[in-house]
């Protein structure tokens, strides 16, 4: 039997405070600053330049638009469930209240792939520019400290994506309002530096380059011209992924009717503006041809200005970046963990709230251990097609449960409604479905063998531990 969890259970769940619950500290502005914190990462600095180079050209501020209306139909659909149900878990609460408790479990398990491995991924792509800045020092880690024996060439452990990993774990498990407090400070410093490169490159633009603005394709589809934009538009869209860890913060807003969408579509457009106005002044400084094959474009470009201070402010502004993106996941897988516990669906463990301050610090601790162990010894070059695939999953079953819910429970209060339902709910499915029909074939692998494990973990644990299935079989011991 697949037993939905009625929204009214959901909502008295998030009106409770006092010990064993999460403590609601979180504004609008720090509910803002997490979105931004988990979307502008590395994919500003090195996305926009690849995008441009192999598939747009100038053109790419197109496709950074056509990628954010797409991440848009999905922020709607999230804004609308998080403003209804205000509960930890985003994508998995949403789920159970609309599709039932499998496909709940099939969502909750699918977001360990965007949450905990992404973590791992931006922990070791830390790692690296955390060495350009010790080699900017003329310091240097030995191989055996900065590079995982996997990469051979004499590596052992990835040890400073392991440190940072660990440290924002533990600063995790200290609070949320102190790990919002750091997030602020980390995002103040990244679009500091997105700021101050477009203010300062924009008056060095060289109109030639931005002529033709959409060139001509080559023959080839995504190539230039428009399918080029459209390509340009399916790479870039994953510099957009991160918004929805908003939504697992819920639980912990002071006021998630209001503040839940202000935070998932003002990062978005906070985001979104920034994005546009930075690929403009890159491909406007140098030829967008130079960027082919080169991992730091930004700098790259920054070069021709003569400001070439702001070359280690720009490492700075990566890592600062990286941080907060680490952060944020690691909360947000953190918050799904301990909602599914609090089902039955997980053990207690991950459940635990610490008495003092007041975060599930055992599940911090689990994901502490568990992000390090693949930061530290897997190259994860091909898990980030893993993120990229579980996190259109989960967008794709976001919209469907806004379709469904305004079905079943129509005269339900919704704080927040998502415009022009079905039309934006279906134009979401569309592009999540199409973007995760370009990710390769090992991708689609990897993701049915992550889902078969944790359909049979469901079976043989979650289904029998369950809350509402013991409830509904009158089980008297609860």
């Amino acid at each position: 039997m697949n037993l939905k969890k009625p929204i009214d259970i959901l909502v008295a769940e998030s009106a409770e405070s006092g010990e064993g619950t999460l403590k609601r500290t979180l504004s609008s502005t720090s509910l803002v600053a997490l979105g931004i914190g988990a979307i502008i990462g590395a994919g500003l600095f090195s996305l926009t330049g690849i995008a441009a180079a192999e598939h747009a050209g100038p053109a790419v501020t197109l496709s950074f638009i056509l990628a954010a209306v797409g991440c848009a139909f999905a922020g709607l659909c999230y804004a609308e469930f998080a403003s209804m149900i205000p509960v930890a878990g985003s994508a998995y609460t949403y789920s159970y209240a609309t599709m039932g408790e499998f496909m709940a479990w099939v969502i909750g398990w699918d977001l360990v792939l965007e949450y905990a491995l992404g973590a791992a991924t931006v922990g070791v792509s830390w790692s690296g520019y955390f060495n350009k800045l010790l080699h900017e020092f003329n310091l240097e880690l030995p191989s055996y400290l900065s590079k995982t024996f996997a990469e051979g060439e004499g590596g052992g452990i990835n040890l400073p994506a392991v440190v940072i990993v660990s440290l924002l774990s533990l600063l995790l498990m200290r609070g949320t309002k102190e790990s919002a407090t750091l997030n602020n400070f980390l995002v103040v410093v990244k679009v500091a530096v997105v700021l101050l490169f477009i203010g300062l490159g924009w008056k060095f633009i060289n109109p030639a380059y931005h002529t033709p603005y959409i060139p001509e394709n080559t023959g080839v589809r995504g190539q230039f011209g428009i399918s080029g934009i459209a390509s340009g538009a399916a790479l870039v869209f994953f510099a957009f992924i991160g918004f929805d860890a908003v939504s697992t913060a819920a639980q912990e807003a002071k006021n998630p009717q209001k503040g839940m969408p202000i935070g998932i579509l003002g990062s978005l457009a906070v985001c979104t503006v920034l994005y546009i106005l930075f690929a403009h002044v890159m491909t406007g400084l140098v030829p967008f041809q130079v960027f082919k094959g080169d991992a730091s474009p930004a700098a790259t470009a920054f070069k021709v200005t003569g400001y070439t201070f702001l070359q280690m402010g720009l490492i700075i502004a990566i890592l600062a970046g990286y941080t907060s993106v680490i952060l944020v996941m690691l909360m947000g897988q953190s918050r799904v963990f301990y909602t599914m516990s609090k089902d039955g669906l997980l053990p207690k463990f991950f459940g635990s709230i610490h008495a003092k301050y007041r975060t599930p610090w055992k599940t911090n601790l689990f994901f502490m251990v568990f992000v390090s162990l693949f930061a530290g010894f897997v190259p994860v070059t091909d898990l980030g097609h893993m993120v990229s695939i579980g996190t259109l999953l989960a967008f794709s079953l976001v919209c469907i449960g806004v379709m469904i819910l305004r079905k079943t429970d129509p005269n339900r209060e919704r704080p927040f409604r998502t415009p022009l339902v079905p039309l934006v709910p279906i134009l979401g499915i569309i592009v999540c479905v199409y973007l995760m029909s370009s990710l390769p074939i090992e991708a689609w692998i990897r993701l049915a063998l992550w889902m078969g494990l944790g359909i049979a973990v469901y079976f043989f644990y979650g289904q029998n531990n369950s809350v509402l299935g013991r409830r509904n079989r009158g089980d008297k011991t609860l």
